[in-house]
């Protein structure tokens, strides 16, 4: 029986009250603070202050942990709008402030197929707004957009990794790049690049993300249109 199905243990006296959602809430500030690394189950009841053997009655193993955490952060993406194309924007845009407020969040996106609660009432929803798209395209349409949203935020993820590791800003990274890459446009073979380095505009994380999510929403209303 999987974790959301199976009841809670009849709590027994004890100093220390537990439940599952305590044990997931511990969970996940111990991820907030120092990442996936930082959960496990011995680490969890330091933090609950009760004995390790305690949470087994609540949890079989670490991967049911961290399926209750991801279930955990669907609840606080709450799709909105009126129509499938505001439903989507928000689905992503929600998405992508999940995992800013929780780092760990894009690390264990777009892996097996989330079933619980939060993540049906997500998908739910979702779908719901797709109803004039047509059956067959529904999923790949969400799939597209989930699939948008994973590998930007996990780039936007990788750069705040990097920069705390190196200590490098991105300003500080351009300007030690910034000779390599004149020498290497000076040689006239990446005209394009040039171009685009030099004139374009350079973009914020929140704008390139959006941007790039509105091209997509743009395709995938053409398509629909069609």
């Amino acid at each position: 029986m999987l974790v959301w199905e199976r009841p809670e243990p009849q709590e027994r006296p004890a100093p220390v009250p537990l439940s599952r959602e305590r044990i997931v809430r511990a969970a996940i500030r111990l991820a907030d603070a120092d990442g996936l690394d930082a959960v496990s189950l011995r680490k969890v009841a330091t933090e609950l202050d009760v004995r390790p053997m305690r949470l087994y009655s609540y949890i079989d193993s670490k991967d049911e942990l961290l399926d209750l955490m991801v279930d955990a952060a669907y609840a606080e993406i709450r799709p909105t709008g009126d129509t499938w194309r505001e439903v989507l924007r928000s689905l992503a845009e929600s998405t992508r402030h999940t995992v800013h407020e929780h780092e760990w969040f894009a690390d264990l996106l777009g892996g097996r197929p989330q079933l619980g609660p939060h993540a049906l009432a997500c998908g739910e929803s979702v779908v719901a707004a797709l109803d004039g798209v047509g059956l067959d395209a529904v999923m790949p349409t969400v799939g597209a957009v989930n699939a948008y949203v994973i590998g930007a935020v996990r780039r936007e993820i990788a750069g705040q990794r990097a920069e705390r590791a190196t200590g490098m800003d991105e300003k500080r990274w351009q300007a030690e790049l910034g000779p390599y890459l004149r020498r290497q446009f000076a040689t006239g073979r990446f005209p394009a690049l040039s171009t685009v380095v030099r004139d374009a505009a350079h973009l914020d994380a929140d704008e390139t993300f959006r941007i790039g999510l509105e091209c997509l929403l743009d395709g995938i209303e053409a398509r629909v249109s069609r």
